[in-house]
């Protein structure tokens, strides 16, 4: 039996490693740039595709950042393990999709729910159950990102799913019509995850790409919009922490 204080398996960190609060790409690049932006950040472990750092923000809230990889196992590692080492609240801070037609590559979505697409979110719960975004974190992410845009971001439901290279066009074009956001690949798993642990999760995305827009922008186009929208979401999830952290303290 794994004691409280033991070191994680897949982290490589354990209880007073990491913050309350912690941000969760997909990417390791992005965690370090993530923790680049924090008032000051120490390196914790780096193991597979999990990069961790803890530190505080400008404001001085306690924060960690940790990627998880791409698609929902390695998700579920995450959260799992860092819930038990004292993690309480998170926040993905992804890349996404766009899926509604005049959607512009580059922009800022706060996710309310996922589309469970992924299967491993169906090793925890049956599709009845609904991956649901908490909504402390998700008003939290709505008010920095309003701070951060001058505008209100796009908001809604996106479509997690596992395989990036098959396309349903007949399922993409049903979501679309649901008014589905955008699609990536971890929101369902954590928004499970996070809700059976007993956590608070939510999620800020960027867009990359848009599968409608006609013409599509060059490679170097969008990637250019997308490292823009990427900082834009780091300081809407760092805002949207400091908000939480001084609501608890009220």
């Amino acid at each position: 039996m794994q004691r409280q204080d033991d070191i994680q398996r897949h982290l490589r960190a354990r209880t007073g490693d990491v913050a309350p609060y912690v941000l969760i790409p997909g990417d390791p690049g992005r965690a370090e740039r993530i923790a680049a932006t924090f008032a000051q950040a120490t390196l914790v472990a780096r193991n597979r595709e999990y990069t961790l750092f803890t530190g505080v923000t400008g404001a001085g809230t306690p924060i960690s950042v940790c990627s998880t990889g791409i698609g929902g196992p390695s998700a579920s590692i995450a959260v799992e393990e860092l819930t038990r080492i004292g993690a309480t609240h998170f926040i993905r801070v992804g890349s996404a999709g766009g899926r509604q037609p005049a959607m512009p590559i580059g922009s800022v979505v706060v996710v309310t729910a996922a589309f469970r697409g992924d299967g491993t979110s169906l090793d925890y719960m049956p599709l009845g159950y609904p991956a649901a975004a908490d909504i402390d974190v998700t008003l939290a992410l709505r008010q920095a990102a309003r701070t951060e845009l001058g505008s209100p971001a796009y908001e809604g439901v996106v479509y997690t799913r596992d395989a990036f290279y098959r396309r349903d066009d007949g399922l993409n074009a049903r979501l679309t019509e649901a008014r589905v956001v955008a699609a990536e690949q971890e929101c369902s798993t954590v928004f499970v995850v996070g809700s059976l642990l007993g956590v608070k999760v939510g999620a800020v995305l960027g867009t990359d790409s848009n599968i409608y827009l006609d013409p599509q922008p060059s490679r170097e186009e969008k990637e250019a919009l997308y490292q823009q929208v990427e900082r834009q979401t780091i300081t809407i999830a760092t805002g949207a922490v400091d908000l939480l952290h001084a609501g608890r303290r009220r």
